[in-house]
């Protein structure tokens, strides 16, 4: 098992221009300094606030301003779209009820980016 992923986080999806800030509300009540993530944490906005500019062309934003461009892909504000919890790594174990998220877990956009940790926001292990 990597790091847990908590509050402050960084993560980034392949076709955003820039990371964003984990989100992870203290609903869980596990802590490690600060509240710690599980797989439900995936909601777009409330967990993930936004990458900058999305240039995906399955985002219907982004395919409908490069066809007004003439085929220039031309990136849009990025709202993500998670449909669906983290991948989890580490799933035998638990936090609130749900496996955590690790440094190695992924999440999916409906638009087809695949988020990933960058900074995990875990600095210490206490064993």
């Amino acid at each position: 098992m990597g790091m847990l992923v908590t509050m402050n986080a960084v993560a980034m999806c392949t076709f955003g221009a820039a990371p964003c800030t984990l989100v992870v509300l203290p609903t869980n009540r596990v802590l490690v300094d600060t509240p710690a993530a599980n797989i439900m944490d995936s909601k777009p906005i409330v967990n993930f606030p936004t990458f900058g500019m999305c240039m995906s062309m399955a985002n219907p934003t982004v395919a409908a301003a490069t066809a007004a461009a003439l085929g220039v892909l031309t990136p849009m504000p990025c709202v993500p779209a998670t449909a669906a919890p983290w991948i989890p790594t580490s799933p035998t174990v638990l936090i609130g009820n749900m496996p955590v998220v690790d440094n190695t877990s992924q999440a999916i956009c409906s638009y087809g980016g695949c988020i990933t940790v960058t900074f995990p926001g875990q600095t210490k292990v206490v064993l």
